[in-house]
């Protein structure tokens, strides 16, 4: 499954996300369901800077996921080392739910079955 197949299929299942971008680690837009390309680097950018930020945070450790309340809705990234999902979702989602979605939509991008 490529990784636009990957966004509708988490799309589909999950009403918890309101935007998704999947990119690779050079920051290429792989996967948008975004307003516009702009946005969709945009949250790109975003995502890459609160990994970067919570790797720095916690020196020597790997992190591969954030999530960031934000009242309204929530910023969520995720990676996998080849690639990164970011989403913005409704208030208060279920932040386990969230993770495994995630994850499964990155396994799913690369190839993997579910």
């Amino acid at each position: 499954m490529d990784a636009s197949a990957a966004l509708s299929e988490l799309v589909g299942i999950s009403t918890q996300v309101v935007e998704a971008v999947i990119s690779g680690t050079d920051g290429t837009i792989e996967a948008s369901r975004t307003a516009d390309e702009s946005r969709a680097r945009e949250l790109a950018g975003v995502g890459a800077d609160l990994l970067a930020d919570a790797s720095s945070i916690r020196p020597g450790a790997a992190v591969d996921r954030v999530h960031v309340d934000l009242g309204r809705g929530s910023v969520v990234a995720a990676r996998d080392g080849e690639r990164t999902i970011v989403v913005t979702t409704v208030a208060e989602p279920t932040a386990g739910l969230m993770a495994f979605d995630l994850r499964t939509a990155l396994r799913r991008a690369g190839g993997e079955e579910a």
